[in-house]
């Protein structure tokens, strides 16, 4: 009889723990969010798909809000990660910009749902909900200007932020033009950035 309780019910089934559970809803959360933009987006429909009751959603993250966020910290999470282990590979300077900026890309589409959030900034319903992206900026910016300073020793620290800022925005602008032309691959998208960047950075290193 234990053993069936902690297996959560008769199918046997055994029941997620809490952590399982908010990854569960959060992968489901992600999905809608972007096919249906945050004001479509029904907790009714998230709990129903999750099996959960709606005010359990809530007892989970306080509100759709609050779920939204939790999603943006979950990308922000991940798109570090990618970046980061994608820099631990390198072996010179050109090979660490070349392979950080194609991970950027990657990221966009190996996890669509959360690059699709991250772009649809004018949907988004408040300030901390745009405080919780521009964190995402400042993160990789601030991982990029260590990555130039490591790439370019000479660079003061304010002029690696500065062309770190550059970077970021570049590659954003490059991704959301990879949506209009969807045959070019992260390979491609990759090379194209680096042909600039080493005319103009690494190149004068």
């Amino acid at each position: 009889m234990e053993s069936q309780q902690v297996l959560g019910t008769t199918s046997g089934r055994r029941r997620l723990s809490r952590a399982e559970r908010e990854r569960q809803i959060l992968a489901v959360a992600e999905e809608v969010f972007a096919a249906e933009g945050y004001q479509a987006t029904s907790m009714d429909e998230i709990a129903q798909r999750v099996g959960l009751s709606k005010p359990m959603l809530y007892e989970y993250f306080g509100s759709k809000e609050g779920l939204l966020l939790a999603c943006l910290e979950k990308a922000k999470r991940e798109l570090l990660e990618a970046t980061t282990t994608a820099a631990a590979g390198a072996d010179s300077a050109e090979r660490l910009l070349h392979d950080c900026l194609l991970a950027f890309f990657r990221f966009g589409d190996e996890h669509a749902q959360a690059w699709a959030l991250l772009r649809n900034e004018s949907a988004l319903p408040s300030a901390s909900v745009h405080s919780e992206l521009e964190a995402i900026r400042i993160q990789q910016t601030e991982f990029t200007a260590g990555l130039l300073r490591v790439a370019r020793p000479d660079l003061g620290q304010v002029q690696a932020e500065a062309f770190a800022e550059s970077i970021i925005g570049a590659c954003e602008r490059l991704a959301l033009w990879r949506e209009r032309r969807p045959e070019v691959s992260p390979e491609e998208a990759t090379e194209h950035l680096m042909a600039l960047l080493s005319a103009s950075l690494l190149g004068s290193a």
